[in-house]
């Protein structure tokens, strides 16, 4: 029998990946492209430069293809994830109108307000993406979650009379598909730019959380995703859709009509990891001489830090929420005995106690506990950090063999898609698997427990000193 393999494409915040995957969930060719930094023209605005996300997914496709040693014949299939909660204005030929809006624009929370006159389309980053890959003005329902006037039970459009404030015409949005629909087959144009071939069949997913979860196994009851990302949250699966929830918010699912329960996240989380690797060592460096990634290093370093990292308490707040602009991040405890081993170990420290306060808010409000948690993501490579998790949530840890689990999750939808297994169930049953478990520690348990109070204590206190801190652009009069 012929192997069959599909092509996932999973763009977040930072980079996009894009692997090829076998019909067991193997990789057999990778690549990853760093996006250009962020833009912002404007207090609360982060743009996307140029054509950068479409630039990224070209280039990584191309480099993710010349290295597949397979038969290129044998690819049947693409799945399309990118980051959520972005926003894409285009013009009547699908090429952008203005920059694209990062999730972290003020803008994109707010209903649409046209900036230029030949806006004809809104959509998100999978929109206009799908209408590169080709040429079809179609989107995966589940990547609009926010400002957008969908209908969450029934994932379609609200008619314009029920709308509200985040009416857009009905003109400029794109036709909705479920995840595991065919959005359209690859142009020639788009071959030539990214290698694909011309006509392979482009599957709908979801937004990139939700896929993510899809691809780390996440559907029992009993068990949360912990999504180590730019933003951090954690997930429950939820079978129906819900008005209200108590805390947190629904999301949709990568499976058709089902539901997700995430809690309230961490932004910028390891963005933050990332911008302290960079800021002792300097983008882009290797721990020379040594054998080993900056981060093992620095994880290494950091394995010899005792629990409480000092006395060190990071506060995670790189980037402000816009409900409360005036959030700072802060390093708080130095008496002159830490290193840099001790800033990383507390930011670690930070993300687990603050994730691990989100979660506990999600059990209380759905009355069950966690008794699993499943972590993927950038930070689940992190043996030091996974260990630190579970011991401050009490519960074991598990990484999937595939940390990329938002890849994943895509080729998993194009694999249903196109019918290489039957349903979503199947396709997890082949396709994912788990690399290791990570079990408390008893004695850690009860320090960080200690610890956490003490932690969430000043953090929530040290706000107070920013109010009369003025944002970034506004002056100090």
């Amino acid at each position: 029998m012929t192997q069959s393999y599909v092509v996932a494409i999973d763009n977040g915040s930072q980079s996009t990946k894009v692997s090829i995957f076998d019909d067991a969930g193997r990789v057999h060719a990778s690549a990853r492209v760093p996006l250009a930094p962020y833009v912002s023209p404007g207090p609360g605005r982060w743009e996307h430069p140029g054509d950068d996300i479409w630039e990224s997914i070209a280039a990584a496709t191309a480099e993710a293809l010349s290295r597949f040693d397979g038969n290129p014949s044998a690819i049947v299939a693409v799945g399309l994830c990118t980051i959520r909660f972005c926003r894409a204005v285009l013009r009547s030929d699908g090429s952008l109108a203005q920059p694209v809006m990062s999730w972290m624009d003020e803008r994109v929370s707010r209903a649409f307000v046209p900036e230029s006159d030949d806006a004809a389309y809104v959509t998100t980053s999978s929109g206009y993406i799908t209408h590169r890959l080709t040429g079809r003005f179609v989107d995966t329902a589940g990547n609009y979650q926010g400002a957008w006037p969908i209908d969450a039970k029934s994932w379609s459009w609200l008619e314009e009379r029920d709308a509200g404030p985040s009416q857009i015409p009905r003109r400029m949005l794109f036709d909705l598909m479920l995840p595991g629909d065919e959005l359209g087959s690859v142009t020639a144009q788009a071959s030539a730019r990214t290698g694909l071939p011309e006509g392979i069949p482009v599957f709908a997913t979801s937004n990139d959380k939700a896929v993510e979860a899809l691809g780390a196994g996440l559907r029992g009851h009993d068990s949360a995703l912990l999504s180590l990302g730019t933003y951090i949250a954690a997930m429950v699966p939820d079978a129906e859709h819900r008005q209200e929830v108590a805390t947190g918010w629904q999301n949709f699912s990568s499976v058709p009509h089902r539901y997700l329960w995430e809690s309230e996240g961490v932004r910028r989380g390891m963005w933050t990891v990332a911008w302290f690797r960079d800021l002792v060592t300097g983008p882009g460096a290797s721990a020379q001489g040594v054998g080993v990634s900056v981060e093992e290093l620095l994880g290494a370093e950091a394995a010899r830090v005792p629990a409480g990292s000092g006395g060190l308490v990071t506060v995670l707040d790189w980037l402000a929420p816009d409900s409360e602009p005036h959030r700072r991040g802060m390093l708080l405890g130095f008496d002159g005995t830490q290193g840099r081993a001790h800033i990383y170990r507390s930011i670690l420290e930070a993300i687990a106690f603050a994730m691990h306060r989100n979660l506990q808010a999600l059990e209380t409000a759905r009355d069950r506990k966690v008794e699993e948690l499943i972590v993927a993501g950038g930070g689940a490579s992190s043996d030091l950090f996974l260990s630190i998790i579970a011991s401050v949530f009490g519960v074991p840890v598990r990484r999937p063999a595939v940390t990329d689990a938002a890849g994943l999750g895509a080729a998993i939808c194009a694999a249903v898609g196109v019918g290489i297994h039957r349903d979503w169930e199947a396709a997890i049953d082949a396709m994912v698997r788990t690399e290791t478990v990570f079990h408390p520690d008893a004695e850690l348990s009860v320090t960080y427990a200690q610890w956490e109070r003490r932690a969430l204590t000043l953090t929530d206190r040290s706000q107070r000193l920013f109010v009369e801190l003025p944002r970034v652009g506004e002056g100090t009069s």
